[in-house]
């Protein structure tokens, strides 16, 4: 007859040793993944925290670009300057409108032409594939195109409001909302099909027994549009917000190659001239890269702003909908259990 013993007290068993083992594999492979990491923040570290970090600091000093190394620490006299220049406001003021100018019409086109092929059509992806040549173009082609097209003396669309309409003519580059209208239509042009190719992938990502359902209970396409497809599309818009928000704030390209002379101004009296159009000034052209530092640090804390505003009211839209949604999901739930509130 054959007794097991039973193992000696702190003597591992085979399985204990087991499990050990491989909390101790994971362990070690979880370490070794944040290797795979490393190049990522030394690459974030060299060309974006030390930049953001540098930018701060000479904020706060009198930097000429001849003269750099010799730096005279003038603490926040740089955005003291700033904030009481004329040119300042005047850049910033002129960077709301023509974000708002551009911004709004892009997103609502970007919106109803990913609707268009959301569904079946003929040469959907010839379509698809148009909408995205614009934003392969280069950007100072197709500025020189726009700036032929809003000639004041030849240009094509003054020679239809003129000749079609009868309208006199239009200064487009010298009055200051014509000059914003033909900036803000550059961006337009170039980002429209950009922001309905992501639409488009979000409507697509929507479940189709949706649509089916609300067919059957007789929507009309606008009725499905509106109750099914922007309710589904809502952190996709939410996106697209918040970075044409971020990239109207950062707006230089554009009012730069639009202007005759190539030059900063934006402009004969800064009609467009943006607050990237004024940090390139003051730091290139006036050599004052303090008061330029300052300009961007400025345009970063502007970013958090707006940005921060547009989720705080995506985010109470939300909770909004979602509050007044909860009765009737309750009536339903007492409809259907026969019972009362």
């Amino acid at each position: 007859m054959t007794v097991n013993e039973a193992p000696a007290r702190g003597t591992p068993t085979p399985t204990a040793e087991l499990t050990r083992s491989k909390v101790r594999r994971r362990r070690l492979g979880s370490r070794t993944g944040y290797l795979y990491l490393v190049p990522f923040f030394i690459v974030f570290a060299a060309f974006s925290l030390y930049p953001w970090v540098d930018t701060a600091w000479v904020s706060l000093h009198d930097v000429r670009l001849t003269t750099y190394d010799q730096q005279t620490w003038v603490g926040f006299a740089n955005y003291t300057n700033l904030f009481t220049n004329p040119f300042f406001w005047n850049a910033f003021k002129n960077t709301i409108t023509i974000g708002l100018i551009s911004t709004v019409p892009q997103l609502c086109l970007a919106l109803g032409l990913a609707h268009l092929l959301n569904y079946r059509l003929r040469g959907r992806t010839f379509f698809r594939v148009a909408m995205l040549m614009p934003f392969a173009t280069s950007l100072a082609a197709a500025t020189v195109i726009f700036s032929e097209l809003f000639g004041t003396d030849y240009g094509i669309i003054n020679w239809f409001l003129h000749t079609i309409l009868h309208l006199p003519l239009i200064d487009w580059q010298n009055s200051k909302w014509p000059s914003q209208i033909a900036v803000s239509t550059i961006v337009t042009w170039r980002w429209v099909g950009y922001n309905a190719l992501i639409y488009l992938a979000g409507m697509q990502s929507i479940d189709s027994s949706l649509y089916e359902a609300a067919s059957i209970d007789g929507a009309s396409r606008w009725q499905q549009f509106r109750n099914v497809t922007l309710p589904g599309l809502r952190p996709t818009i939410i996106f697209t917000i918040v970075v044409s928000t971020i990239g109207a704030t950062q707006l230089f390209g554009e009012p730069l190659l639009y202007s005759p002379n190539g030059q900063p101004t934006g402009g004969t009296s800064g009609q467009y001239q943006t607050l990237g159009l004024l940090m390139y000034q003051q730091g290139w052209t006036n050599d004052r890269l303090g008061l330029a530092a300052a300009t961007a640090w400025t345009m970063f804390v502007i970013i958090l702003v707006a940005v921060s505003i547009n989720l705080l009211i995506a985010r109470r839209r939300e909770h909004g909908l979602l509050s007044a949604a909860a009765p009737t999901k309750a009536l339903d739930a007492a409809a259907l259990g026969g019972g009362a509130l």
